[in-house]
C-alpha cells in the first residue's frame, strides 16, 4: 500500500488494508493525487504519502525483510488481533511461504506452535522452522489426538479444501482465521461445532502501517526473515513454474541489480 483514504473508520484505527475506500496499492491501482496507474514493487523509486514509509531495523537481511510485507504481515496480523502469546496454542494449516513465516513468528510471541500438513516428510523442517508439534492431517488418531486444542488457526491453504476437519481441533472461543483462500469453501462449513463451542471462522487481509512497522521491530529484535532463494529477474518464468510445483523454500526474491542487465542471461 502507498496510501489510503485517512478519514474512515478502518484508517483512523490504524487499519488502511480495510480502506472503505480502498488502499492504493503498490501496483495496479490509480494514485489519489495525480490520477496515474500505480506502476508496481520492480520500480526503482516510489513516491508514497509519508505514513506509508516503513523503517527496516539496522542488521535485518533485506533479501529476507522483503517477504515480511507479505508473507510476513500476512500472519502477524492475526497473530497479534487474536492475542497470541505465551501459553497460546496455534496451530498452521500449510507449510509454504506464508505458513513458514506464522510458524516462526509465532514461535517468536511466545506460543506453542503445532503444523497441520499432509506430508510426514516436512517434519524436520517444520520444527526448524518453529513448530513444537507436527500433526498429520489425513490421519484421524492425530487429528482426534488434539481436538479442542487450539487458540487460533491460521489457514494459509490459497486454493480450496476439506476444512471441517479442523474445526472441532479448536478450543472453546477458538479461532480458525483464512490468510490464504479467496473464494468459495467446498464442502460448506459444517456449523454443528461452531455452535457447540462458540467457535468462529474467520479471514484476515495483511496489515496496517502500524502493525507492519511493530512486526518488522519485532523481526529486528529477534532475528527474524523469511528463508528466501534469490533470483534474476531473466529467470522469473522458470521460478514461476517452480512456484506452481511448490518447488521453493520459501519465497523467491528477485535481485533488482538484475533489471539493470536484461539482455543477459
Amino acid at each position: 500500500m502507498v496510501d489510503s483514504c485517512h478519514k474512515c473508520e478502518a484508517c483512523t484505527h490504524g487499519l488502511e488494508q480495510y480502506c472503505r475506500e480502498r488502499p492504493t496499492l503498490i501496483y495496479d491501482s490509480i494514485d489519489r493525487h495525480d490520477k496515474m496507474r500505480t506502476f508496481g514493487g520492480y520500480s526503482e523509486k516510489i513516491i508514497v504519502t509519508e505514513k506509508f514509509v516503513l523503517r527496516i531495523p539496522d542488521g535485518l537481511d533485506l533479501k529476507g525483510a522483503a517477504p515480511l510485507l507479505c508473507a510476513g504481515i500476512t500472519t502477524w496480523s492475526p497473530l497479534r488481533h487474536w492475542r497470541a502469546r505465551e501459553g497460546t496454542n496455534v496451530g498452521v494449516i500449510g507449510l509454504g511461504g506464508l505458513g513458514h513465516m506464522a510458524l516462526k513468528l509465532a514461535k517468536g510471541l511466545g506460543a506453542n506452535v503445532t503444523l497441520f500438513s499432509r506430508s510426514p516428510g516436512k517434519e524436520q523442517d517444520a520444527r526448524r522452522l518453529g513448530a513444537d508439534n507436527i500433526v498429520i492431517c489425513t490421519d484421524t488418531e492425530q487429528m482426534a489426538s488434539v481436538n479442542s486444542k487450539f487458540d487460533l488457526i491460521i489457514d494459509t491453504v490459497p486454493y480450496t479444501h476439506y476444512i471441517n476437519q479442523y474445526l472441532p481441533s479448536l478450543s472453546l472461543n477458538g479461532t480458525l482465521v483464512f490468510v490464504g483462500l479467496l473464494g468459495n469453501l467446498e464442502p460448506t462449513l459444517n456449523t454443528v461445532p461452531l455452535i457447540l463451542g462458540r467457535r468462529s471462522v474467520s479471514g484476515s487481509a495483511i496489515g496496517g502501517i502500524a502493525e507492519t512497522q511493530e512486526l518488522f521491530d519485532f523481526c529486528g529484535e529477534h532475528g527474524i526473515t523469511a528463508d528466501i532463494e534469490m533470483i534474476k529477474i531473466q529467470d522469473i518464468n522458470e521460478a514461476y513454474k517452480r512456484m506452481l510445483k511448490s518447488d521453493v523454500k520459501y519465497r523467491f526474491v528477485i535481485d533488482m541489480e538484475s533489471l539493470k542487465t536484461t539482455g543477459e542471461k
